[in-house]
């Protein structure tokens, strides 16, 4: 172990390598300062074995990119905040011991896009990793979610998570691909072999006219987010009481429904356009109620 290692795990990490065996796998996650995909600022790395996590790093790295002040607020890490970390070309030795020739699970492409522009901006070498994505293995095994953005699939199989911060992010992708090993009953070696589309056509968008009438019944309803249960499905029980669901809010729009909520997907804003619009149109003096899924599915009556 290197001493930059150890300082910055404490005696808490010599003592994990002695106790703990190698693992199956690793998950890792990063942060970083800006758009910049090298520009690293925050590293988790969770480790699994048998099934359960055996350790977890969490280091924060000082990016050479300066902090954009969107990035800020998804992670809330600051410059301040890394002032007197090291740099990554710093802790590349280190971050290549626990990844080379593992599987190094991470959830999309960024983590591991990130860690291969970080490399070449420090010139170090890559880093020999078996990578392998939870977004591909979630498609699979969960291939009617709406949406396969870890706060969906966090939301969908009952996994705590604090979004944004790198150890937690790695921890839900390990689980991910624990619970999708179960799912697929595939060994892992297996699942590192499964392949979902690259980029997957996205549907085209929710529509219903009301097939009924009942509790929804003159309710124009738009949906925005990922939704745990699905969006078509939602849809569905939504026109059956005799609800309209359309795409896109206008002056018709009486309710909006807010899934799972990603940040990162927001432009740089602080919600998404639909909600803005939403909260415009209250603004404006609209007739118009904002709620969550499970609010909607408490009126459906589909909760039990």
């Amino acid at each position: 172990m290197s001493k930059l290692f150890e300082r910055l795990f404490g005696n808490r990490v010599g003592s994990l390598e002695r106790a703990v065996p190698s693992p199956d796998f690793v998950a890792i996650d990063v942060e970083t300062a800006s758009r910049n995909r090298g520009s690293i600022c925050q590293i988790g790395i969770v480790g699994f074995r048998d099934g359960r996590e055996v350790f977890a790093f969490d280091y924060l790295v000082k990016p050479r990119a300066a902090f954009d002040d969107r990035n800020v607020a998804i992670h809330g890490i600051t410059a301040e905040r890394v002032r007197a970390a090291p740099d990554f070309g710093r802790v590349h030795s280190d971050l290549a011991l626990q990844l080379t020739g593992r599987v190094a699970v991470h959830h999309s492409p960024f983590d591991k896009q990130s860690v291969a522009a970080a490399c070449v901006d420090h010139r170090r070498p890559e880093i020999a990793a078996k990578w392998l994505d939870s977004v591909q293995v979630a498609r699979r095994a969960w291939p009617d979610l709406e949406s396969h953005r870890l706060p969906v699939l966090a939301a969908h199989l009952g996994l705590e998570l604090r979004h944004h911060d790198a150890v937690s992010d790695a921890r839900t992708a390990g689980r991910i691909v624990l619970l999708a090993q179960a799912q697929l009953g595939l060994t892992l070696a297996e699942l590192a072999q499964v392949r979902g589309p690259a980029n997957p056509v996205r549907g085209p968008r929710v529509r219903r006219d009301p097939g009924g009438t009942g509790a929804l019944s003159g309710q124009s309803i738009v949906m925005t987010g990922g939704f745990v249960m699905g969006k078509d499905a939602l849809a569905d029980a939504v026109a059956a009481l005799g609800g309209q669901v359309r795409s896109t809010v206008s002056r018709k729009t009486t309710m909006l429904v807010l899934g799972v909520q990603d940040p990162a997907t927001f432009a740089g804003k602080a919600k998404s356009s639909k909600h803005l619009e939403a909260e415009a149109m209250i603004a404006a003096g609209h007739r118009l109620e904002i709620i969550s899924e499970a609010e909607l599915i408490a009126r459906l009556g589909l909760n039990g």
